[in-house]
Parts: C-alpha cells; structure tokens; sequence
C-alpha cells in the first residue's frame, strides 16, 4: 500500500497507520492537521483528503478542493439620498419643464405643479439630483431588504417619538390644572390614578387573548400562540350549497362547472375552472384553427396538425394583409368625405372669434371672465382597449365602468353595444330567474282543496286528521252518539243482513266530525291498554284495577 506520497508502507506501518485513523475516529487521538493549521476531520474519507500526485503536496490538506475562483464581493457603497450635484443658473434643453431638474422628466416631476414652468420663466431652477447606479452581484445582496439601511435612522426617530411623548405629558398635564381649577397637587394625584388605570387595563388584556395549543408530531404540546388571522374568504365548495349544483372534486380541488349560474357576472367572486381554458392564447389557437379548416375548405394546402409552421405563417400573412386593407379602406373613406372628428387646423381656428371677456387689474388677477385651470400632469383622454370613454364615465350598483360598453373591468376590451344589450339582457335573464322561482316556491305551498274534490289518502281511509280541519264540538258529539248506535245495530243483526258503506249511499255525505268519530271509536287491536280496558268492562272483572 502506498502512502500519500507514493511512499510503499510496510505491513508493520499500514497497521500502525489504520490504529492511528481508527482512534482519531473514536476521538481519543488529536486530528490531523493540514498546512495551514486548521483540523482535518478524520470521517472526511481518504481520497477527499490526499492532494493530487502534479500538486506535489504529500500533507494532506482540504485546500485543493476550495473554489479557486475570486468570490463575489458587494460594494458597502449605497445611495447618497438627497445629495446634489450641480445647480444651474438657467433652463437646459432636455431638463424637466417644471422645475428645471435634469435628473428627471416632466411627468415624473415630485415638486408642485407651477403656474408658469422653469422652462418659461428661467427662475428657481431646481438642482440636479445625484444618480448612481450601484449593481448588485451576490444572491445575498440582491435579496437583503435591510441593505443600506443605517441605525442612525432610528436613533433619529426614537428622539422624535421622545420629544412628541413630552409634549403630549405637558399638554395633559396643563389640562389636568384647568380641570382642578389651578391645583397642581390634585392635578398630579388625578394623573397618577389614570396611569393605574392604564396599567390595570394593560395586564387585564391578556386575559382576553384567544390563543390554541400547537401539538406535535408525537402529541407533546409545544405553548400556545395567538390566532393570527380569521379568514374571511369564502372556499369554492362552499359558495353553493346544493348537492344538485356543480360538482367539487376534492382529489384535484377542481370545479369545472360554475356554481352559481344564476347569479349577475359582476358580483361573483368564482365562476368555474373552465373559465381559465378560455383565456390567455385559447382565442389566438381557435383563430388560427378557423383559419386553417376555412383555407383547405376553400383549397389551400394548410393543415394545422401535419404543417403548423406554415399554417401559422399564413394566418400572420392573412391578418398582415387584412389590417392593410382595412387601413387603406379607412384612408380612403377619409380623404373621400373627410373626417369631422378631426381637430381644426390653425388657419380655421384663427378665424373663429370668442365672445368670451377676460378682465385682469394691475397685479395679474382675474377681475372678470372664466379663470384659466392649471393643466394636470397627468395623461388624460387616454382609451385604452378601443374604449370610446374614460375609466369612471358609468356608475352601477356601487361600481365603476365604462359608458361605452358598460363593462366594469378597468382592464377589458370594448364591446361597443353588443356588450351593453349583452350585459342588460343578462341583468334581464337574472331578473326572470329570480321571479320565476319566487313563482316556484309560492307554488309549492300548500293551499285549500278545491271543493267537490276528494281528501288525501290518508284522510280518505280515516288514519290520520287532515290539516287546517276546524272541528264543530257539537257535530263531533252527535257523530259519536251515531256511531255508536251503528255498532250496537250492527250487533243486534245478522253479518249477512247488513249493507256496505258507500259515500253516496243514501245521499249522506261524510263529514269531517264522521271520520274524527270513526277514529275515536274504532278497535285498536295493536294497542296494549285496549286488553286491559276490555277486561276492566266484561264480565270477568272482580272491581280490582289492574297495574
């Protein structure tokens, strides 16, 4: 076996060697030590350990495996914020036309918005501020939300805090003695008591925390910790209660379907995980699949799935050549009758008077006439997404639109007026959805029974009462009496003798007393007291009472 410098070792000093590693393991023998004095752990197994044969180093060292790249180093310099560099005397092309800063544009100016800009009056010239361009290279670094950040800023602010806590104490404190009528003492003695107060309200809150105990994985309880937020958010499964809605699948957390279907557009929250397959590029794919079937329709070599390439480049080519077309159309309908819309030119516009009076005195304010509004400076008139109106231009039901379309995305494409007949056809649909189930359920409750009709089944066959009945006590009694004396008739025949119960039989008609007196007196032989009440009336009875 050879050593680390390819020295041949005896068995005599393998052994010692293998003693040596085995007792650094088990830590009763120092480590070993490389060239620069720095422990080599001894499970750090040999091949790690042992430099390669061309770096000529028979020690063994870690150093050969350590990055020899120069590591990334961040620079400690940071923003100098609010420093200056150079102030002009006089407005400089490309400067901000507000305060004559070159630091910055016009819109992005922070000063106040003047009357009369630097780059009219050539005054109050504001001063270039200094940028600097500080690039970051380490992950630390880029990620680090405190970088350049100084504790002098706080120490800063610990003073303001302390300051503004004695002007509070002084102002109480000269409350205290109008209070007191000029009494110090009482004023003093009346502070002390409200700071017991506060502290005795202080050490009470406590009591009033809605903490949990946390439990581990093997069941030990870790403390307590205070709740930290109660959702308010509503889960998909529960926005619709009905076992018939849409379904909730709960292995993929996924409901296709929408599950208020009924429900206005503008005020859902959720309308389905199929709605994400209709946005992003689903409408630019179903475009170019039209394109494809409708050009081999009409005899054009374009298959989407066997050539995509070129079935996309011919719908470029398509839309290139529409928007041309569509273009030069326009041009041509413009020079043709022109264009009313179009602002007026300075040869028109200088022909038209104003009626308008402006009067000023001496020092340069309005006397009479309209005051000339100061120009924001923000973008205004701007109609994004094809819009014909501002952001804001409609109101409905505590939201904002567009008067255009009447749609309440800021962000959304104009439908024009198929949108607007869109969106009052769906607030009509909801409307009808939600009479016609008022109708539904004022349906479904029960209501009085036509007359000439027959009663429920079980009503008919004289089980059970029927509902909202109001019973005459005297009819009851006489419709006991003659059921009695039916039975007893009834007895007193022969069973062949006797005729068969019809509700017409006779013209007599059943009443409702009739049923409740059939049901009053008719034998009961699942009932276990009817043995014992039998018994007590026949024959046999001895005028004990059975228990």
């Amino acid at each position: 076996m050879a050593s680390a410098g390819g020295k041949m070792l005896s068995a005599e000093e393998r052994r010692r060697q293998k003693e040596l590693e085995e007792a650094r393991k088990a830590g009763l023998a120092a480590p070993e030590v490389d060239e620069e004095g720095n422990a080599i752990n001894p499970h750090i197994p040999q091949f790690m350990a042992s430099a390669p044969w061309y770096l000529n180093n028979d020690r063994p060292s870690l150093k050969h495996q350590k990055n020899w790249k120069e590591g990334v180093t961040d620079t400690k310099v940071w923003y100098d914020r609010g420093a200056k560099v150079f102030q002009a005397t006089k407005y400089r092309k490309g400067a901000c036309e507000n305060c004559g800063s070159m630091a910055h544009k016009t819109k992005d100016c922070l000063e106040r918005p003047r009357t009369k800009g630097a780059r009219w009056t050539g005054k109050s010239i504001a001063a270039d501020e200094k940028v600097q361009d500080i690039q970051l290279a380490g992950f630390d670094a880029k990620r680090d939300r405190w970088n350049g950040y100084s504790n002098d800023e706080w120490v800063k602010e610990a003073e303001r805090f302390e300051k503004v806590a004695e002007l509070r104490a002084e102002i109480r404190r000269k409350e205290l003695i109008d209070q007191t009528d000029g009494d110090e003492e009482l004023a003093v003695d009346a502070d002390l008591e409200e700071e017991e107060d506060k502290v005795d309200e202080t050490d009470n809150a406590g009591f009033a925390k809605v903490e949990k105990a946390v439990r581990t994985v093997g069941g030990g309880s870790t403390g307590t910790v205070r709740n930290l937020r109660i959702r308010e958010d509503t889960a998909k499964y529960l926005l619709n209660l009905d076992l018939d809605s849409a379904y909730y699948d709960p292995k993929s957390r996924s409901m296709r379907q929408d599950p208020n279907p009924d429900k206005d557009p503008s005020q859902k929250t959720f309308a389905g995980d199929n709605f994400v397959r209709q946005s992003g590029a689903v409408a630019g794919f179903s475009s170019l699949n039209a394109f494809s079937v409708t050009a081999y329709e009409r005899g054009q070599d374009v298959h989407l799935q066997a050539t995509p390439s070129q079935a996309e480049a011919a719908f470029q080519q398509f839309r290139t050549r529409k928007e041309a077309l569509g273009q030069s159309s326009k041009a041509d309908m413009l020079a043709k009758y022109g264009n009313a819309a179009a602002p007026l030119t300075e040869d028109v516009a200088a022909l038209r008077g104003s009626e308008a009076y402006v009067e000023y005195d001496a020092s340069g304010r309005l006397l009479r006439g309209h005051e000339v509004v100061a120009l924001s400076k923000y973008e205004e008139d701007i109609h994004p997404g094809n819009h014909t109106s501002v952001w804001g231009s409609y109101w409905k039901d505590g939201q904002w639109g567009y008067a255009c379309c009447h749609q309440f995305v800021k962000n959304s494409y104009c439908t024009g007026k198929v949108g607007e007949t869109a969106a009052m056809e769906a607030a009509e649909q909801l409307h009808r959805n939600m009479q016609n189930k008022v109708q539904e359920l004022e349906a479904r409750e029960p209501t009085s029974r036509p007359e000439g009709t027959q009663p429920n089944q079980m009503a008919l066959w004289g089980t059970e009462t029927e509902e909202g009945v109001q019973l005459d006590d005297a009819k009851l009694k006489a419709a006991i009496q003659k059921q009695e004396r039916l039975e007893r008739e009834a007895l007193e025949q022969d069973g062949r003798k006797r005729g068969y119960n019809s509700l017409s039989a006779g013209g007599l008609e059943v009443t409702a007393e009739d049923m409740e007196a059939y049901r009053l007196k008719r034998a009961r032989d699942d009932d276990p007291l009817a043995a014992i009440t039998k018994a007590k009336a026949g024959p046999a009875a001895d005028g004990y009472d059975l228990v």
